[in-house]
């Protein structure tokens, strides 16, 4: 799973993946390298920790959960576009539905997570350099 900042690997794609699930953060991790994407991923599960990694880590892509507990995946794209713009936010999902009278973030893409292959050309798309 996610490795310290000392053990990235050159070359590799830095992706914080925002998610109060550690089951789903690896699935989402185990589908990028399963397209074959050289990755080093961070997990954070809230508001502190992505503040933290998006100074600390410098992810070039993150990939955030659409409901948290206490925090949301619109909280993380507004905290992510102040500190770090130009960083693409990939929204993943479990429920086309979200709380009542709640509209879904406008990110730079939405993948569900019961259709994670189709995560890798989701990450291809806002990041064609790779």
């Amino acid at each position: 799973m996610p490795q310290d900042d000392a053990e990235a690997r050159d070359g590799a794609l830095r992706v914080l993946i925002v998610d109060d699930s550690r089951d789903d953060a690896e699935l989402t991790e185990l589908a990028l390298r399963d397209a074959g994407m050289a990755i080093d991923v961070r997990l954070v599960h809230g508001e502190a920790g992505l503040r933290e990694a998006l100074h600390a880590f410098a992810p070039q892509i993150v990939l955030s959960d659409v409901n948290l507990p206490g925090f949301s995946g619109a909280e993380a794209l507004q905290i992510t576009r102040a500190l770090r713009p130009g960083v693409p936010v990939v929204f993943l999902t479990g429920s086309v539905m979200g709380l009542p009278g709640e509209e879904l973030p406008v990110g730079d893409g939405l993948v569900y997570k019961d259709a994670l292959d189709q995560l890798p050309d989701a990450v291809r798309q806002v990041l064609p350099t790779l």
